[in-house]
């Protein structure tokens, strides 16, 4: 890592958390891409099938916001090009969790969804942490 301010040193971090970084950022991706484009694509009517309850306008939204948070995970890091934004999506997914477990302890059905809410939480959280702390990513020069 280089340090944009030479007068300041950069700490030196193992490379075992840059690829648990890494890793957890895919999972991510791949998570959100794929619950946030189903909401996206999916007719209204089926979504309606999946939970009579929702509102479809809110659930277009969320998967904007969980696709937007995807790509996040991945564009701003691999490219180099403004990769603070990393921390932010992941913080903004965490934040989606954070509310999804609030709507699925509404729905009394928050042991069947914690497992998936907790884990994909914790590595949001661990993200933020990580790149916006303990290892970012320089950005280009």
């Amino acid at each position: 890592m280089i340090s944009a301010n030479p007068a300041v040193p950069v700490p030196h971090v193992s490379k075992a958390l840059h690829l648990g970084l890494w890793v957890a950022q895919v999972l991510l991706f791949l998570a959100f891409m794929g619950a946030g484009g189903m909401k996206l694509v999916t007719p209204a009517e089926e979504l309606l099938k999946l939970d009579p309850t929702q509102l479809i306008p809110l659930t277009r939204f969320i998967g904007v916001a969980e696709v937007l948070g995807a790509l996040g995970m991945i564009l701003p890091a691999a490219s180099r090009i403004r990769p603070g934004l990393t921390p932010l999506a992941a913080l903004g997914l965490f934040t989606i969790m954070v509310l999804a477990s609030g709507v699925h302890v509404m729905k009394g059905d928050i042991a069947q969804a914690l497992p998936v809410v907790g884990t994909l939480g914790a590595l949001a959280a661990f993200v933020a942490w990580g790149r916006g702390k303990k290892a970012p990513i320089a950005p280009r020069r």
